[in-house]
């Protein structure tokens, strides 16, 4: 999960960070594995709700990376191909999700920043993102 600019950001340089700049999440990843982006705000540390699914991707290679953004912080980073795709809303998807169990809850598990969905849950939200492109 992460906010909707930090996500364009990240597609415009072809990588992925994940959990403020934690290596461990990151590498999980196997080169071919595919990343789905869930943002909740459109703007970090702002109110602005987004609740949509903005990005979809391939990890390129087997490399974990730092790289120095300021003086204060250096996240680790994976080199991603992102796809073509709309963003698309949560909400019509919800009750289809095997991840999220409790419905009324919806949000809870993206509170743990990173996880890995079941291939069902991954071909319902990547569908419906490149069909939404597509259109």
């Amino acid at each position: 999960m992460a906010s909707k600019d930090h996500v364009k950001n990240g597609i415009a340089l072809g990588i992925a960070q994940a959990c403020h700049g934690k290596s461990a999440p990151l590498k999980r990843m196997r080169k071919g594995d595919f990343l789905i982006y869930y943002s909740g705000r459109q703007t970090m540390c702002k109110l602005d709700k987004c609740q949509e699914f903005t990005a979809l991707g391939e990890v390129k290679d087997d490399e974990t990376y730092q790289f120095q953004v300021s003086a204060n912080f250096c996240p680790s980073r994976r080199n991603i191909e992102f796809q073509p795709s709309e963003d698309i809303s949560i909400f019509p998807l919800i009750e289809k999700l095997d991840f999220i169990q409790n419905k009324k809850s919806w949000g809870y598990p993206f509170r743990f920043g990173f996880f890995e969905i079941n291939q069902h849950d991954f071909e319902l939200i990547s569908s419906q993102m490149l069909q939404q492109h597509y259109a």
